[in-house]
């Protein structure tokens, strides 16, 4: 199955899962389970959320423990928040300000989710190898977020 035909389907399963459900820490244990489960060569799959103008904090995720806050403008997460742009980093210890929360994470995708205009959390997914996401993972993960904004209104 190719990289598109894959994220659609991915897709489809998030929507399943989070269509008739309007707790919003609820869906996003969900589909962090379901990306941790899904996607191959991950080690961390899951939220932060917009706690305040200058912090993030920990929401559901699957992997090991991980930061509890990041500043907004610190880190690929922290970035993505503040920049309200995907941050698709290939090698996360050639990033300036990266945050190290596992040693072991080389690669890294950070998301942003907007409510109400406003972003509202970010999707972060690690992995232990290096370029591990490419701009299919991209659009494909942006598809996703996409679906689950539409559940936030």
């Amino acid at each position: 199955m190719q990289k598109q035909e894959f994220y659609q389907s991915l897709t489809q399963q998030a929507q399943a899962l989070i269509s008739s459900e309007s707790n919003i820490v609820a869906n996003m244990a969900n589909l962090s389970a379901l990306l941790f489960t899904s996607l191959e060569d991950i080690n961390w799959a899951g939220f932060y959320f917009v706690d305040s103008p200058d912090e993030l904090v920990l929401g559901p995720f699957q992997g090991n423990p991980a930061c509890i806050r990041i500043p907004v403008g610190k880190g690929v997460c922290g970035t993505a928040a503040q920049t309200q742009q995907t941050q698709l980093v290939e090698d996360v210890h050639a990033f300036d300000g990266h945050i190290a929360c596992d040693a072991a994470s080389n690669s890294e995708i950070v998301i942003p989710i907007f409510k109400d205009g406003k972003v509202f959390a970010v999707l972060d997914i690690d992995s232990p190898s290096l370029s591990r996401f490419d701009e299919h993972d991209k659009s494909g993960l942006e598809a996703l977020v996409k679906s689950f904004e539409l559940t936030l209104s």
